[in-house]
């Protein structure tokens, strides 16, 4: 079984935001961390990566369900290694995404 790992607040924080039928996105954090947990406090459609922005074509999670969420790195598909963030749509229902980054051991 592997652990999740949360890493340090100084550079990989948590942030939370508030996302409608329009996305909303966390600022993000510096390319490094291997996933992300998130949780939503409703179901959300989910992506994860450089400049992306949710839509009804994203990742659908159930509301208050912590997920991990592989973080893309430098080599793969449309990643440079630059900044990443996540960002959430709501499928019926207004609410507030949550995200940290975690590294697996």
């Amino acid at each position: 079984m592997e652990l999740l790992r949360p890493l340090s607040d100084a550079t990989f924080g948590g942030q939370s935001v508030a996302y409608t039928s329009s996305a909303g996105s966390v600022t993000g954090w510096p390319a490094g961390p291997q996933g992300v947990v998130v949780w939503c406090t409703s179901d959300a459609y989910i992506v994860v990566g450089e400049g992306v922005t949710a839509t009804s074509t994203g990742t659908a999670i159930p509301a208050n369900t912590p997920i991990p969420f592989y973080v893309p790195q430098a080599g793969d598909p449309g990643a440079s290694g630059a900044a990443w963030r996540v960002s959430a749509m709501q499928v019926s229902a207004a609410g507030t995404l949550y995200a940290k980054p975690i590294n697996i051991r």
